[in-house]
């Protein structure tokens, strides 16, 4: 049986994209959708360039519409994966796909998580905070923002002439390495909720 992934994105989809290449000669395991709240987002373009449905939809579809419950119930995903997704996802989907849905977040949460919390601005605090790493967290999604089971967690020394934009490279590089065999080991069942 071929395990189904839908992932939620909204932005370029550098992780989606990784996500779809650490699986494309896999034949027990397929993309089948990529769901994003921005019509303008890069991960669109990722989408089409390989074959996989996408679905766009507003913040307000998201939360009071059945318009993405319908989108999954066609999909009936194995996992579904926040990759840079900046819209809280909604209860009523949490609780529908209990242990089913995680989330990438660029540190090492439970530090520097919460609402507000993602990209560039995740990085300017832990700067500000004087930390000496950082990293990557992935996580089961429950009722609050950065809140899930930590799954796993990955880590990168800081050097006294950090930058944000340096710190997102790390970061950056810790994602591409470690997030799309996290989320593999998640989908067999390595990892439980």
């Amino acid at each position: 049986m071929v395990k189904r992934i839908v992932i939620f994105a909204s932005g370029s989809g550098s992780n989606a994209a990784n996500i779809i290449q650490h699986f494309e000669s896999n034949d027990q395991v397929q993309v089948v959708g990529i769901c994003c709240n921005n019509s303008n987002a890069g991960v669109l373009n990722i989408a089409a360039r390989n074959g996989v449905a996408s679905h766009v939809f507003n913040k307000s579809e998201l939360e009071t519409t059945d318009v993405v419950d319908e989108i999954l119930i066609k999909a009936s995903p194995d996992l579904i994966v926040l990759a840079g997704f900046l819209l809280k996802f909604p209860n009523r989907l949490v609780h529908r796909y209990d242990g089913q849905v995680i989330n990438l977040h660029p540190s090492l949460l439970p530090k520097f998580g919460g609402k507000g919390m993602y990209g560039t601005h995740v990085h300017k605090a832990v700067l500000q905070a004087g930390e000496l790493e950082s990293g990557i967290t992935v996580h089961f999604v429950n009722d609050e923002y950065d809140d899930g089971a930590i799954i796993a967690q990955f880590s990168c020394e800081l050097v006294d002439e950090e930058t944000p934009a340096s710190l997102q490279l790390k970061i950056k590089a810790l994602e591409e390495m470690h997030f799309p065999t996290t989320v593999e080991k998640v989908l067999f069942k390595e990892f439980a909720h």
